[in-house]
C-alpha cells in the first residue's frame, strides 16, 4: 500500500472475472445528458455488484428511488480530489484514512466514516451524513470512468425503488425505473449467471477498527456470520486484502 492515504485508485477492471466480452464500452451519451439536466441515472458496477442510480443532487436520487426527499443518500468520491477535500474533516487516524481509501477504491464497500467535531464537513456532503458519520462509496470502475470525470460530485444509492430488490440486470433497471431514467447497459462487460447484490456497508472507528452495517455482495464469501468479513479485514493488512472483483472468492 502507498504511504500517502490518497494512491491513485483504478477500481475494479471489466476484464478480471470471467466470461464478460470486453470488446466495447456502454453507451453513456444519454446518461451524461441526463446528469447535466439534473437528473437521475442508471450505472453499472463491476460484477458481483449490482447497478446504482446516481445523480448530481441527492433529490433526483430519492425522487427515482420513490423514497422521501430528505433520506440520506452516499456521496459517491470517485475522484481523488473529492477524498482530498474531505480528509481534515474526517475523525480517522492516519492508518485508518489509508485503510478507508483502499476499502472504498479495492474492497468497494459503502462505508461509514466518523466526522472530526470541530471541522465540518463541506455543505455538499451533509445529505450523506448519518449519526456523525459520511456515508460514502468510492468505486471506479474502468468502463463509466469517463462519464464519471465529467461529474466530480454525485450522489448514489442501490438501483431499486423503494421495496424491491437491487436491479443486477440492465433490463431489469429499465423496467423498474422506466423509460424517464437512463439506464448505463454494460451487461456485456460484467458476468450475467454470477449472483449479484448490492455493496456491503461498514462503519469505521476513529483507530480503523471495522463494524458491519448491512449484508451484501462483499461479505457472501465470508458465511452467514456478519462479523466475519469485518473480521477478516482487521485481521489482514490492508495492503493484502484481495481486491474486490478481481479474483475474490465472491467474483466467481
Amino acid at each position: 500500500m502507498s504511504d500517502t492515504p490518497f494512491p491513485a485508485g483504478t477500481g475494479a477492471d471489466p476484464g478480471t472475472a470471467a466470461g464478460p466480452d470486453t470488446s466495447a464500452g456502454p453507451d453513456t451519451v444519454a446518461a451524461a445528458r441526463a446528469l447535466r439536466a439534473g437528473g437521475a441515472v442508471i450505472l453499472p458496477n463491476p460484477s458481483p455488484l449490482t447497478y446504482v442510480v446516481t445523480a448530481t443532487t441527492p433529490r433526483a436520487v430519492n425522487d427515482a428511488k420513490g423514497r422521501r426527499a430528505g433520506q440520506e443518500v452516499a456521496l459517491w468520491v470517485h475522484e481523488d480530489a473529492t477524498w482530498w477535500s474531505l480528509a481534515t474533516a474526517l475523525d480517522l487516524e492516519p492508518a485508518a484514512l489509508r485503510a478507508a481509501f483502499t476499502l472504498l477504491r479495492e474492497q468497494l464497500v459503502t462505508l461509514l466514516v466518523p466526522v472530526r467535531a470541530g471541522a465540518p464537513a463541506p455543505p455538499w456532503t451533509d445529505p450523506a451524513l448519518r449519526d456523525g458519520h459520511l456515508l460514502l462509496f468510492g468505486a471506479q470502475w474502468t468502463p463509466v470512468s469517463t462519464l464519471l470525470r465529467s461529474f466530480p460530485r454525485l450522489y448514489v444509492s442501490s438501483a431499486n425503488r423503494t421495496g424491491m430488490p437491487p436491479a443486477d440486470t440492465a433490463a431489469r433497471a429499465t423496467a423498474m425505473f422506466g423509460p424517464g431514467v437512463p439506464v448505463v447497459d454494460a451487461d456485456h462487460l460484467r458476468c450475467p449467471g454470477t449472483p449479484h447484490a448490492a455493496t456491503t456497508m461498514l462503519r469505521m472507528g476513529t483507530g480503523g477498527d471495522l463494524s458491519h452495517v448491512r449484508r451484501g455482495a462483499q461479505d457472501r464469501a465470508h458465511g452467514a456470520d456478519p462479523d466475519a468479513y469485518p473480521a477478516y479485514l482487521r485481521a489482514t493488512e490492508p495492503h493484502r486484502w484481495r481486491p474486490f472483483g478481481q479474483g475474490s472468492p465472491a467474483s466467481t
